[in-house]
């Protein structure tokens, strides 16, 4: 294959991956065998919409040199890797697709893949050892993993997935059915370990919070209550949209509260967050079922998988909504008691990222419970990667 049709393959596959929800942002790496000596792959911390072929690098698969200005994802040692020991392979992708993360945040792989998912896939999926994102300890344990294993995915532990086919479309189906097959275990493991019966993963993180807080209460969030908002800092206003109806309120940022009426007590927590750190100005207020079971719960979130720590913060505290500032401190979310969690941000694209690692940390959690093996990253580790996400990546998927 020639290197301008493979550049062009990795663009593709990396729009299509971020449509389909599998690849976000920078998250993930795409690449392409060019031939036996080079393949090429996605650059380091840029979106994966608008790249073009002078942004997709090519890498000697034996010594992973590279020229030129645009440096190649961190990952590429575990994309050479791929193709070092499976010679059939010409495509690969690394996500940090939301269901396959959460297994990825217990001990042990899947076992046992059956049906048409175990034809396309292979009969068991590894768990590699953890590492640090681009480290030569994570590509060890995600070496082993593809060694021992003679299927087409690795589950990165505390981190992802690995998934890899003959071409791209191969490589797209596997990630797409490894989110299936790590649906199916986490319910099934569910109803052996726990008698719980759910079908879909809304019903298991709902009845998951009713154990865990020994509690079969309903909790019903109120609508009026769920808004977005921005804060315009030049005309010193918020604008608060409300995520059922799409309805707007406006509140001044400096101005009088009561305005607001019923809504008072949530679009306060809102205001003051703004008023107390002017890095933020997109509020997302997550409401879905994993984030609002962990809520639930009342306890600080630690990190379970690595882009929570990069992109949430270390931890994630519960609180009240007039406690939200004082949680909120060195951190992008907070968890709101029974209501789910509001995730900040410096602009929209910032607050979608917390938004969406909460949902998936949250999934992370209740999937390690059923295991009983909640083992949360070290927490110097966790900071490591904070303060490196906040000083390199950020800045460069904002760009």
């Amino acid at each position: 294959m020639d290197v301008l049709t493979a550049k062009k393959l990795v663009i593709e596959a990396g729009e299509r991956l971020v449509e389909t929800g599998l690849i976000a942002r920078t998250w993930g790496n795409v690449s392409c065998r060019v031939d036996d000596k080079t393949f090429v792959i996605t650059p380091s911390g840029k979106p994966y919409i608008g790249l073009t072929p002078d942004d997709i690098v090519e890498v000697a698969i034996n010594t992973l040199e590279w020229g030129g200005n645009v440096k190649p994802s961190s990952e590429k040692g575990i994309h050479a890797e791929v193709y070092k020991e499976f010679p059939e392979a010409n495509f690969v992708i690394h996500t940090h697709q939301k269901v396959a993360s959460a297994i990825s945040a217990i001990s042990g792989g899947i076992e046992k893949v059956v049906g048409d998912a175990g034809k396309l896939i292979g009969g068991r999926i590894y768990l590699g050892s953890y590492g640090l994102p681009g480290t030569k300890k994570l590509k060890k344990g995600v070496t082993k993993a593809l060694r021992l294993s003679p299927s087409k995915a690795v589950i990165m532990a505390h981190h992802g997935a690995l998934c890899f086919g003959k071409d791209s479309e191969e490589a797209f189906q596997v990630a797409n059915s490894l989110e299936q097959v790590c649906t199916k275990h986490i319910l099934d493991s569910a109803k052996d370990k726990l008698g719980i019966k759910s079908d879909n993963l809304d019903g298991f993180c709902t009845e998951m919070a009713d154990k865990l807080t020994k509690s079969q209460k309903t909790v019903e969030i109120d609508p009026s209550l769920v808004y977005n908002s921005v804060c315009n800092r030049d005309s010193g206003e918020i604008v608060f949209t409300n995520k059922g109806d799409g309805s707007e309120m406006t509140m001044e940022l400096n101005g009088a509260s009561a305005a607001i009426g019923e809504f008072a007590e949530v679009a306060i927590a809102h205001k003051d967050i703004y008023l107390a750190y002017p890095t933020f100005n997109n509020i997302i207020h997550n409401t879905s079922s994993e984030v609002v079971a962990v809520s639930r719960l009342g306890k600080t979130m630690k990190p379970l998988i690595d882009d929570f720590a990069q992109i949430c913060g270390p931890t994630v505290k519960c609180a009240s909504p007039n406690k939200c500032v004082k949680a909120l401190k060195r951190k992008n979310a907070v968890l709101i008691k029974d209501m789910g969690a509001l995730c900040c941000g410096s602009n929209e694209g910032d607050a979608q990222a917390v938004d969406m690692i909460m949902s998936k940390s949250s999934l992370a959690l209740l999937t390690s419970k059923v295991f009983g093996k909640e083992k949360a990253i070290n927490p110097v580790e966790a900071w490591l990667m904070r303060i490196v996400y906040l000083t390199k990546y950020s800045k460069k998927a904002s760009e």
